[in-house]
């Protein structure tokens, strides 16, 4: 035991830190070409941004912002019913504290950012008292939900508990924005414009199309021949289609695979087009995720005795997923940005939404102004889905 014990592998040196001002001189003024193109890079962000600041704090109107502030957001949804709208993002913060506090750590500097820019929404932002309340309030409801995160992170099964409740609050959204089941007014599909369509459209075809692009890359790895044609030609047919194309098929040719007197709204359709469309981009990066994993690995568990079900759930998917991480996350975040084609359906999202803005007669000409701060909205939303699957790909590799 003791010869055992004192047979230890050398440990890798320990990362020392880098002073600042060393870091600099060896990154960044090493020799004279990297000095010199520092220098012009510094003196090229400068004039840049001195130029936007300028523009931004002297020349731009921001009111075509400030005055159409509900619009951008929500569009023509009932004002009257827009609590529903705050119920749902209460409950998405809640879920969201929540689950900062079972899979993440605390860090006092992120708690801070939260709060302060809390604080400040509630205060620069052109809204109603209430909804100034509603924004302080799910500040402190991921508070809420970070503590109780914390104090569940040792029960067992609590992942899958919380994994099962953001699938639960899918349909609860749905059912508070649409309304229904003789409880709640219903809202038409046509008054969900702006941000809540895009965000609608972008999670709805995430959530459906990453099942869907995993059983493609699944069956064409399969060894029965019907199945593995199936999934090969509808990949690569899907593929070599434009996504404009596939939308206005959508619309067009959808209903005429529905029964009699059944109908699809626009909304539904134009999802149903992004979860066909991404799911045969999805298949192709899970099928490298598929081709990364050992083929010894298959050869020992089925010399165990496991069967091919629990092989692929068990040993592959998890992975072969965690290996395409980046590329799965880079697609949705594509997904995301091309919501924006969902105008030429006829569907008013946030590009949308903006171009009706635009077309007021007291704000024609107000483009860069507009379209400045939907891009801001685009990056928030996109830069949070690239930092959460560092996060992501982080904790499942010190695992």
């Amino acid at each position: 035991m003791e010869s055992n014990q004192s047979l230890n592998f050398p440990s890798p040196p320990p990362n020392k830190p880098i002073a600042p001002l060393q870091w600099i001189k060896e990154n960044l003024f090493s020799d004279w070409f990297n000095s010199l193109l520092t220098i012009v890079c510094i003196g090229l962000i400068y004039w840049i941004a001195k130029g936007l600041i300028v523009w931004c704090t002297t020349q731009a109107q921001w009111s075509v912002v400030s005055a159409n502030f509900r619009l951008f957001f929500v569009g023509r949804y009932p004002l009257e019913q827009g609590w529903r709208l705050w119920l749902v993002l209460a409950m998405i913060s809640a879920l969201s504290g929540l689950a900062w506090g079972v899979w993440g750590r605390f860090s006092r500097t992120v708690g801070m950012a939260i709060a302060s820019l809390s604080v400040a929404l509630a205060i620069l932002v052109p809204v109603e008292l209430p909804s100034k309340l509603w924004i302080l309030s799910t500040a402190v409801l991921v508070g809420v939900g970070f503590g109780l995160g914390q104090r569940l992170k040792a029960i067992r099964f609590i992942s899958l508990s919380l994994s099962f409740l953001w699938l639960l609050s899918l349909p609860i959204a749905l059912w508070l924005v649409g309304g229904g089941l003789r409880i709640l007014e219903p809202v038409e599909v046509n008054l969900w414009n702006g941000l809540l369509l895009t965000v609608l459209i972008a999670v709805l075809s995430i959530v459906a199309s990453f099942p869907l692009g995993v059983l493609l890359a699944l069956g064409r790895q399969s060894t029965m021949p019907v199945i593995r044609w199936f999934c090969i030609l509808y990949i690569e047919i899907i593929r070599g289609l434009p996504l404009v194309g596939i939308l206005f098929m959508a619309q067009v040719m959808l209903p005429l695979f529905l029964p009699t007197g059944v109908s699809l709204n626009q909304v539904v359709r134009v999802i149903a087009a992004f979860v066909l469309f991404s799911a045969a981009y999805l298949a192709e990066n899970v099928r490298g995720g598929l081709q990364s994993v050992p083929r010894g690995q298959i050869e020992a568990a089925k010399a165990l005795g496991f069967g091919t079900p629990l092989i692929i759930i068990l040993i592959v998917l998890p992975q072969a997923l965690r290996a395409v991480i980046p590329a799965i996350v880079g697609q949705f975040i594509g997904l995301f940005k091309d919501t924006s084609l969902v105008s030429i359906a006829g569907l008013v999202e946030l590009m949308g939404i903006s171009r009706s803005i635009l077309s007021q007669p007291d704000f024609i000409g107000r483009n860069a102004e507009v379209y400045l701060f939907i891009g801001l909205i685009y990056w928030v939303f996109c830069y949070a889905m690239s930092q959460g699957s560092q996060k992501l790909e982080k904790a499942l590799n010190s695992d």
